[in-house]
């Protein structure tokens, strides 16, 4: 007879700490199986923990019980009387035990229907052993197991703590944490904000993309619970709560599996409180990503649920990858939040930083961006920052390709941002032959070509010589510009270009000969940067 009455509750001297064996796993002891055991009642109810085994015969058994007890009983002193036999069951039930076991034969030769109505309506599961069974042999058996389970919760306990606080203190990033985490539940682990949004992950790779899938959804719709294996540990300090550790399909015992959650979540808080910054995570969670799809190690597709569960939108968008130099992160940051455009920003090195916008179909992106560009620099003072930007991509595989498109326009500028006139967001059409240099930098026959154009200013190392050189290519040739940015007369300018053309053999008045110069120069450029 199974009647579903909710989830079973805990008992509530039962934590993390504590040993335990669900009644099913009592039931299906090789002992207990010599005694022919019958579920009559409470038969949704079988996960329930046990705490310890109590043999007890009074009626009001329930005083000597602290929770979490399975009861074993002959009913002696039941027999004849049916309101006893309820207030017995009652009792349990106040007490919190976990299930009632009654021996057949001695007092009733089948299971009492008062007793048997009661636990079914309190949700208690009730057992009868159809053969004579020495309840001493049971009580053995159950807590040798448990103080078996205590000893192993108590070396995993210290096991875990060990190795998490010696990755803690040898100054180990949190995924090097969560690896160690994910290795002893051997199940993918997630560490989420309160929103949901995941920042990072750890396990099997295939395993954890399964879980990211859908991790909005089944997320919120695994909730407090932990059923199906989901455990999960808050995270927070100091009187504030910011997240959140979870075990995604652990298959040990809920208790083993809420102690490893729970040293875990110990590792992180102080993980992060010895790190400084509030952010540190959500930063690495967005830079491990971005710098993913940049490289295109990992194929896009494979990176889609990481982006999905991160808070990014992707069904039917369009994507704007975008390189900043010379922009702070954190400024950057800010001013997506305050535009309220939907995105990810992530340093991918030392004053390069990349931004996607992940916008609807229907906006324009092209005013988006350069709002964004715009804003960024009335916002944070950047007035040097230079974004660039790739295409639009309509198609989540095409985002890496844009993303490595954006780097290169941002690198093809990089030294010429002051020199340039620049539109807000550079793009690709707008980089022209410095942008082509860009891209063959490291050709051995570039670089051939640069030295030997080059020879007669590199051998002296005359940087103020290239420096007007460099000037004068980038203004078209512009004497008098020329001597303005570098705050000379015009004789002494013309000192210097006499100077550059001895030294290199050339006529930069001949076009041709000063666009070779041009183009060496950029490719030195380039290789330098």
């Amino acid at each position: 007879m199974t009647t579903s009455l909710g989830t079973p509750r805990t008992p509530r001297t039962l934590d993390a700490l504590e040993p335990a064996l669900s009644v099913r796993q009592v039931l299906g002891l090789e002992r207990v199986l010599a005694g022919e055991p019958e579920v009559v009642a409470g038969a949704s109810q079988l996960d329930r923990l046990v705490r310890w085994v109590h043999v007890a015969e009074a009626a009001d058994v329930g005083v000597m019980l602290t929770g979490g007890e399975m009861v074993l009983t002959t009913g002696v002193l039941l027999a004849g009387d049916e309101a006893a036999q309820a207030e017995y069951i009652q009792s349990l039930h106040r007490a919190e035990a976990s299930a009632v076991v009654l021996g057949l034969g001695r007092a009733f030769p089948a299971p009492p229907d008062v007793m048997r109505r009661a636990a079914e309506r309190c949700g208690l599961p009730m057992v009868v052993l159809h053969r004579p069974f020495p309840f001493a042999e049971l009580t053995e058996e159950v807590q040798s197991r448990l103080v078996q389970r205590k000893f192993a919760a108590v070396s995993l306990s210290e096991a875990v703590r060990t190795a998490l606080t010696g990755l803690i203190t040898g100054g180990a990033p949190l995924q090097s944490l969560l690896d160690e985490v994910a290795a002893h539940s051997a199940c993918p682990v997630v560490v989420t904000n309160l929103a949901h949004r995941v920042l990072a992950t750890a396990g099997e790779r295939s395993a954890v993309d399964d879980v990211l899938r859908d991790w909005e959804r089944i997320s919120r719709q695994a909730g407090g619970s932990e059923g199906d294996g989901w455990i999960r540990a808050e995270l927070g300090g100091r009187g504030e709560r910011w997240g959140q550790i979870m075990l995604c399909g652990y298959r040990g015992d809920t208790a083993t599996g809420r102690l490893l959650a729970d040293r875990a979540a110990e590792a992180l808080v102080l993980h992060r409180m010895l790190g400084g910054s509030a952010h540190t995570w959500e930063e690495q969670s967005a830079q491990s990503l971005m710098t993913d799809l940049a490289s295109g190690v990992v194929p896009a597709r494979q990176l889609l649920p990481r982006a999905r569960a991160a808070g990014l939108p992707v069904n039917r968008r369009t994507f704007v990858p975008m390189v900043v130099r010379d922009g702070d992160t954190a400024q950057l940051d800010r001013v997506l939040r305050l535009l309220g455009l939907p995105g990810l920003v992530a340093e991918l090195a030392d004053g390069v930083t990349a931004v996607l916008l992940s916008l609807p179909r229907d906006q324009d992106a092209d005013a988006l961006a350069a709002h964004f560009a715009n804003r960024l620099r009335t916002e944070s003072g950047a007035l040097k920052a230079v974004v660039a930007a790739a295409g639009q991509r309509t198609v989540w595989d095409d985002v890496p390709a844009g993303l490595r498109e954006a780097q290169h326009v941002a690198d093809a500028v990089a030294d010429s941002s002051d020199a340039l006139e620049l539109p807000a967001v550079v793009r690709l059409k707008d980089v022209h032959l410095r942008g082509l240099i860009r891209l063959l930098r490291d050709d051995p026959q570039v670089q051939s070509f640069a030295e030997r154009e080059l020879d007669g200013l590199l051998c002296a190392a005359d940087e103020d010589l290239l420096a007007v050189l460099r000037t004068y290519l980038a203004t078209g040739r512009n004497k008098s510009r020329t001597a303005q940015l570098h705050h000379v007369s015009r004789p002494a300018l013309y000192r210097r270009l006499e100077a550059i053309e001895g030294r290199l053999g050339v006529d930069l008045d001949d076009f041709e000969q000063a666009a070779s110069v041009h183009i060496a120069l950029l490719a030195h450029d380039a290789q330098q940067g």
